[in-house]
């Protein structure tokens, strides 16, 4: 899984969001990483829904503009916790590794 799609997920995981809200998540997630312009995301957003994980919440109108929610489907969560237990399991082998080479005090890049 790539990681805009990780972090649309993820930031899904708690409630549901409208698509700036996914936006603003997505870049708090990732430490500003990673920004979603709204073409993308709501491309992903399309996809996501076709593929059953993500799912249309709620509309709602805030001044003269709609707003769709969107909100994690149960099969949608259950991807993105195997995703982020995979992620996990690599980061912590990669820790492993450093920590046998002696190399856990190298300076962030």
């Amino acid at each position: 899984m790539q990681e805009p799609t990780f972090l649309i997920l993820a930031s899904l995981a708690e409630q549901a969001l409208h698509g700036y809200g996914v936006i603003q998540a997505v870049a708090k997630l990732s430490d500003n990483r990673v920004k979603l312009p709204p073409g993308t995301l709501y491309g992903a957003l399309e996809r996501l829904t076709g593929q059953g994980l993500v799912a249309a919440d709620r509309e709602e109108v805030t001044d003269g503009r709609l707003r769709r929610y969107y909100r994690l489907t149960d099969e949608g969560a259950e991807v993105l916790s195997h995703e982020a237990r995979r992620l996990s399991s690599n980061a912590e082998a990669a820790m492993a590794g450093l920590r046998r080479g002696g190399r856990t005090g190298l300076a962030h890049g």
